[in-house]
């Protein structure tokens, strides 16, 4: 029986609404799915830890002391459950239909263009497929908020095109984000904007297990270090942007069938976009639904854009990013494609619409005194 897609929930509890919800006027009433501790706070401290879902933590929730003593609940995150589409979403407030960067990899001007590093193939594609024009829409909703992440991200082509117009605030060691973090809420910031991408990675790299408990357990130790920090009238609001799937060695090269009617491939492991030859659409849907169909949720463009995957509104430009047919994994596999393995193999994955993928944390905390 084929398992029924955890879908986002655009107009609620979704990722897309945290920011317009924070920054929104102070008295303004705040979304009945946001922790009631933001309704109060006088300044708001928005982590986002990349790669931690709902499942996952509830799993663990003996590692995480901190995360689990704090209110909410999950939300959904956007569909693809990536990275690069969910970030853009969270600073921007706006669904990936709108904002445009459409998942890891996508098809801009007959190129597959890799959201994360920016390039095509060729080094760094910004002067080719700009950023700005990529992705116009300002992010925090025109307010200069200080972003604390990685300061070797800060001149990144992604970091241009989802956090323009922040106030770089970068750190060497996640230890030193506390500190930072600290310092902006003492100057009288009214929100400031982390971002931590350890858990993602060791996922990704080591699966879950002792590695991933050790991650987890510094996570929650940068928690509760990001809580010390805030003063009175502040509140830490804890969320992420996708969780994990454990694929392993289970990686499904399409058919051949499927290939000869594919000019090209884009997307991910587990939100795979088949691009059609000329006039293959049809029959393209239709060999990837036979070969696929117990495996992954495949439909064409259209029957997405129709079913609100990516949002209400799909203009057109933006829909051109998608290809023809999604191959979208509910079984823990990876449709491969040599075009976006990394240098090492991927033992966790996302981007697909189960709920492991797709169920993202909403934690809030007040400072420590008023607790």
């Amino acid at each position: 029986m084929t398992p029924t897609p955890t879908l986002p929930n655009y107009s609620g509890a979704n990722v897309r609404g945290i920011v317009p919800a924070l920054l929104a006027p102070r008295g303004a009433t705040k979304p009945a799915w946001m922790p009631a501790l933001v309704a109060a706070a006088r300044q708001v401290v928005l982590l986002v830890l990349d790669g931690l879902g709902w499942e996952q933590l509830q799993e663990r929730r003996h590692l995480a002391p901190t995360l689990a003593s704090m209110v909410g609940g999950p939300i959904t995150t956007v569909a693809p459950s990536t990275t690069g589409t969910a970030l853009t979403s969270i600073t921007t407030g706006l669904t990936p239909g709108e904002h445009g960067v459409v998942g890891y990899r996508m098809e801009i001007g007959g190129e597959v263009l890799n959201v994360l590093r920016w390039s095509a193939g060729h080094g760094d594609s910004r002067r080719q497929i700009e950023p700005a024009g990529t992705q116009p829409f300002v992010p925090f909703m025109g307010e200069r908020v200080a972003v604390v992440s990685k300061a070797e991200l800060e001149q990144s082509a992604f970091t241009e095109a989802h956090l323009r117009g922040g106030e770089p605030a970068g750190y060497r060691a996640p230890s030193s984000m506390p500190v930072i973090v600290g310092e902006l809420l003492a100057r009288g910031d009214r929100m400031v904007y982390a971002y931590y991408d350890g858990i993602d990675k060791i996922a990704h790299e080591r699966g879950f297990g002792p590695f991933y408990d050790a991650e987890l357990v510094a996570a929650d130790r940068l928690v509760a270090d990001l809580r010390a920090a805030l003063p009175s009238g502040a509140v830490l609001v804890v969320t992420a942007d996708h969780g994990q799937v454990d694929v392993g060695p289970r990686l499904v090269t399409p058919h051949d069938d499927v290939l000869k009617l594919c000019r090209l491939q884009s997307g991910e492991g587990r939100f795979r976009w088949l691009h059609a030859r000329a006039g293959a659409q049809a029959d393209l849907l239709a060999a990837a639904t036979e070969h696929y169909g117990h495996q992954a949720w495949v439909h064409s463009r259209s029957e997405l854009i129709d079913a609100g995957w990516f949002g209400p509104v799909v203009s057109p430009p933006v829909a051109a990013r998608y290809g023809d047919v999604a191959l979208v994994a509910h079984a823990p596999i990876s449709f491969h494609e040599p075009a976006d393995t990394g240098p090492y193999p991927l033992v966790c994955r996302h981007g697909s619409l189960t709920s492991a993928e797709m169920l993202v944390p909403l934690l809030a905390a007040a400072a420590e005194m008023e607790s």
